[in-house]
């Protein structure tokens, strides 16, 4: 039985991962599952408590673990830490040793792909063998690659054979927020389901839902979610740059904001984006002088 499945014994485990409750993940009682699904339920744990900030804790609790699994845990907790080198040399070695290794295959894919790496990513990512983790971060590549053809491609063929799984409605709604029109309002039916249940709800599922309800011109609704998802984590960077991209879009002056982002996350896209254009724009300034009439 594949434990993702509805029947499986990982199903919770692994969907309270991809809702962004890590907490949850890290309490959850693992104490009754099979011998075989002991390791990737750890692994879940370990990736849960790196998103929590304890990415020091986990790489000294794997060191010196022969597990490929382990292993490559112990290269994303590196990766998190700005060791970026060092992460991709390990997993680069793993990839030559453990290629067909799924944790290998997913950790991998992410490590290589924060690392500016997209092809190696999808190079390694590919080699999956049904894998609906691997299905979302190929498709999570393909949009930040802007190919969101291949995202399609990918999502629909993994909806023949994973149905109704949460990680397919994911990156449907992924997808969706790309494409636009009534696309916007399917992805808001599926974030903001999972955000609005006390079972299901996250900063990542209302930070989501504030994004759709912002395409959709609903901006005292996407606030709203914002300012709920700033209460669960003050210092949430994305919900920190949507909330300055909203206040951008309403027509009021972002600059306390962009400065609480740039506190929280100094490299977070939105701050570099902007401090470039910013200098790009300096620079094109200084070719030209005002002219003063006599």
């Amino acid at each position: 039985m594949d434990p993702y499945s509805a029947e499986g014994e990982l199903i919770n485990i692994h969907n309270h991962f991809h809702q962004g409750q890590f907490q949850d993940v890290v309490d959850f009682d693992t104490s009754s599952f099979s011998p075989e699904n002991a390791l990737p339920a750890r692994v879940l744990v370990l990736r849960a408590r790196i998103a929590l900030g304890q990415a020091e804790d986990v790489l000294a609790e794997v060191k010196g673990q022969s597990e490929p699994e382990l292993e490559s845990l112990g290269a994303l907790a590196e990766c998190s830490l700005g060791r970026t080198d060092s992460a991709v040399k390990t997993i680069e070695k793993l990839a030559s040793s453990a290629a067909d290794n799924t944790t290998v295959q997913i950790i991998g894919g992410i490590v290589l792909q924060n690392a500016g790496k997209p092809e190696e990513a999808l190079a390694l990512l590919s080699q999956h063998q049904g894998s609906l983790d691997a299905v979302a971060l190929i498709a999570q590549i393909h949009l930040q690659q802007n190919r969101t053809d291949l995202a399609i491609k990918e999502v629909t063929a993994a909806r023949r054979w994973a149905q109704d799984s949460l990680l397919v409605n994911l990156a449907e709604s992924w997808v969706g927020l790309r494409l636009g029109g009534e696309k916007y309002q399917q992805a808001f039916y599926v974030f903001e389901e999972l955000a609005q249940a006390p079972s299901t709800s996250s900063v990542r599922t209302l930070v989501s839902q504030a994004v759709c309800e912002l395409h959709l011109g609903r901006l005292e609704e996407s606030q709203a979610a914002l300012e709920q998802a700033l209460q669960k984590e003050p210092h949430y960077a994305e919900a920190i740059a949507n909330l300055l991209v909203l206040t951008v879009v309403s027509g009021s002056d972002g600059s306390e904001l962009f400065e609480s982002l740039k506190k929280v996350d100094p490299q977070h896209q939105l701050v570099v984006d902007l401090e470039e254009k910013s200098s790009l724009f300096d620079t094109a300034a200084a070719k030209y002088s005002a002219k003063v009439s006599a």
